[in-house]
Parts: C-alpha cells; sequence; structure tokens
C-alpha cells in the first residue's frame, strides 16, 4: 500500500464504525496521514432501519465525509472469530477509537483491558457525551444535552431568544471528535517513552466546557454577564454582530477594538454623537437598531465591496453552497470536491509533511481480504472468511 502524506504516517489507528465524534476523530488523524483501519459491520448484518443503516447507506454513497481516508474490515463482533480478528488488528495499532455507551466494548470481550494484554502500549480513546464515570455516564443523550449541561449552549442564545442548538460544532465534533484527537496523540506521545498505553476518556459534556474556559473566566471576575446575549462577544455589542441586508443576505461585523471601530465608522459614515460611547452597554441596544438600519440600506455585496479586506473586521455570512466559492477559500483550498462531493479539506497545515488531499470514502469491507493477509491469515482461510465478512 502506497505511504500516505502527512505528520501522522507512522501511526496505525483502529476505529469501531459509528456515528458523530468518534469518525471525526477518525477523519482527523486519517487526514494527517495516519493508517485508519475501520472495523465495520456486515451489510447483511445491519438492522433494516435506524441510525446505523443510515450512516452505513451514506458510506456506499461515497457522501459521508467522515469517513474518509479509512481502510475498511466488515466484522461481526458478536462471533468469537471476529473478535480474534479485531485483536490480531489491535495487536499493530498505536491506539484505538470508540464511540459506544460504557460497557458496550467490554460486553464484546474488546474492553481496554483485554485490548491492552494483547498490546500493552495501546492508547485506548473512548468518546461518549457524559464520559465513562459520573451520574450521567449510562443515560442517553444528544450533542444538545452534553452542550446544555456545560454551560456552553447557555451562551448561544440572545437577549430575546431561547439558547439555539449548533449543530455538533460545539459539542460532537469540537468538545468531542476533536478533543479524542488531541487525547490520543498526547497518549501515544507518552506511550512512545513509558511503553506503556492508557485508556483516555473524552466526555463532550467536559470537552465543550474546556470550551467555555475564556468566558467562564470573564464571568468569574465578572466581566460576562450571566444574561446571554448582552456580552460583548455574544451579540449583545452592536460593534460584534450580524446584521441583515438589503438583499436579505447577512454580513458580520467585529470591530471590537477601538482602532478598527474607528474605522468602520469613517467607512459607515457613523458620524452621530452616539457612536462615541463604544463601551456604554446602557447604549447597545440602541445602537444595535441604528447599524441594522444602515445595513438594510445596501446589499450585502455593496458591504463587501466597501468593508472586506479592511481592517474594521468584516466578513460576508456565508451559505455551506458559497463559502467554498469565496476568493479566500478558494486560494487557500480550503474546500475540495471528491467524486462530486464538496467538503472541507485537512487542516491544520504543514509546511514540511504536508497532508494529502482529500481521499476518498471507501466502501464497507474493501480491504477484508488485504487486511486478513496481513495479519497472517491463510489463502484459505482468506477465502473462507471474506464470504463470511462482506
Amino acid at each position: 500500500m502506497k505511504k500516505k502524506g502527512g505528520p501522522l504516517s507512522q501511526i496505525t489507528v483502529i476505529e469501531f464504525a459509528g456515528l458523530g465524534p468518534a469518525p471525526f476523530t477518525g477523519m482527523m488523524l486519517a487526514d494527517m496521514g495516519a493508517r485508519v483501519i475501520r472495523i465495520d459491520r456486515p451489510v447483511k448484518k445491519m438492522r433494516k432501519s435506524g441510525p446505523a443503516e443510515g450512516m452505513q447507506a451514506l458510506t456506499a454513497k461515497n457522501n459521508d465525509v467522515l469517513s474518509r481516508g479509512r481502510e475498511s474490515i466488515t466484522l461481526n463482533l458478536k462471533e468469537p472469530e471476529s473478535v480474534e480478528i479485531a485483536l490480531k488488528l489491535i495487536e499493530k495499532a498505536d491506539a484505538l477509537i470508540e464511540g459506544f455507551r460504557p460497557g458496550v466494548m467490554e460486553s464484546l470481550g474488546l474492553g481496554p483491558d483485554i485490548c491492552q494484554k494483547h498490546n500493552p502500549a495501546l492508547v485506548y480513546g473512548r468518546v461518549t457525551g457524559w464520559g465513562q464515570t459520573g451520574p450521567l455516564a449510562h443515560a442517553a443523550g444528544h450533542d444538545i444535552n452534553y452542550t446544555a449541561l456545560s454551560g456552553a449552549l447557555h451562551s448561544c442564545a440572545g437577549a430575546d431568544h431561547a439558547p439555539y442548538p449548533t449543530p455538533g460544532l460545539i459539542g460532537d465534533f469540537g468538545g468531542g471528535g476533536m478533543l479524542l484527537a488531541f487525547g490520543l496523540l498526547a497518549g501515544i506521545i507518552e506511550a512512545r517513552s513509558s511503553g506503556l498505553g492508557q485508556v483516555v476518556d473524552a466526555s463532550i459534556s467536559d470537552g465543550s466546557a474546556l470550551l467555555t474556559a475564556l468566558i467562564q473566566g470573564w464571568h468569574s471576575t465578572g466581566l460576562w454577564n450571566e444574561k446571554a446575549g448582552t456580552n460583548n462577544g455574544d451579540g449583545g455589542a452592536h460593534f460584534y454582530n450580524t446584521y441583515q441586508c438589503a438583499d436579505g443576505k447577512f454580513i458580520s461585523i467585529g470591530s471590537m477594538e477601538p482602532q478598527f471601530y474607528q474605522l468602520l465608522r469613517e467607512k459607515c459614515n457613523l458620524n452621530s454623537v452616539a457612536f462615541n460611547a463604544q463601551w456604554d452597554q446602557t447604549q447597545w441596544p440602541a445602537l444595535k437598531e441604528n447599524l441594522a438600519d444602515i445595513f438594510r440600506k445596501k446589499t450585502r455585496q455593496e458591504w463587501c465591496d466597501l468593508l472586506e479586506g479592511t481592517d474594521a473586521c468584516f466578513a460576508p455570512v456565508l451559505s455551506l453552497s458559497e463559502a467554498p466559492l469565496h476568493p479566500h477559500n478558494m486560494a487557500r483550498n480550503t474546500f475540495a470536491k471528491v467524486n462530486g462531493v464538496t467538503q472541507p479539506a485537512p487542516a491544520p497545515r504543514f509546511s514540511r509533511t504536508p497532508a494529502d488531499t482529500c481521499k476518498e470514502v471507501g466502501v464497507a469491507g474493501a480491504q477484508n481480504q488485504q487486511l486478513l493477509k496481513e495479519i497472517g491469515y491463510s489463502d484459505k482461510d482468506i477465502n473462507r472468511l471474506t464470504s463470511s465478512l462482506s
């Protein structure tokens, strides 16, 4: 197999197929060159309906972006021989990813104790909503619940509306999948000096709480109000907000620093003395209304022509279809299209060991024969097993 580019090309990870944060972790690591072998369930063993089938249907259509860049073997983990194959793969890995409820992997005979007996240096990564311990550990939940408990969701409200759920951004992916990726790499670095692995318990609730570090600190010292939507960074201030334009589209303004605020005033002819009171919070509601009236007088493109690229801290609010077409994103190749599917490109960028371009999403079980051969199965056994794994 051709060696992948990227700074993690010396790392092998076993990923147990799941939903949300776990595949996001696998995608991040695969993007950076890690060899990520995903253990999928055979199609014929799937339920006839539900999220699991939906995930596999997405993969089959090559449009499940979170599954890009993987090798795949299909195993029915309720069968002892499949568990034995999984353990043989784990023996050669640096890390493992699983995103099931606490106890599920143990019930399959693939818990940390057993896996680390086969591979003492294995970093065993677990991502769940509530974590492996605590009163809620075994309760069901979703991103909206985990971010609600951590305090993160409260900050997504406005002064006059309820908190808006963020579609996985703060919880599943930022607080969960990205946190696990960081934890796995930290564990791998430590294991390479100690020779011993460990369990990484990545809780989405913990991770989304971590993302509130700045505003929790501000709140503790009186610099952030308890009422969401009234602060300088959550839509309370007129100089840090979004505004609708004449064509119904939106722009964003972030002119917080004095010199940037002054430039905004100059560019937009904000000559009223009222705008002198930038940090007078009692004036913010009126100033927001004033700015809203001004920005409604021109189209989004007209405001782009005036403000984009200046130090007024401005950007148009782009839709998912518009973002890949913006000149800045095009110049940096921020997005890629693979088999007709538009998706964000690997990030961050590396100067000496750059990541490869986006890889396509493979078919579940595409590497069954290859992977069985790598872990020592004979051609006869591979032929026997292949019919039962696919």
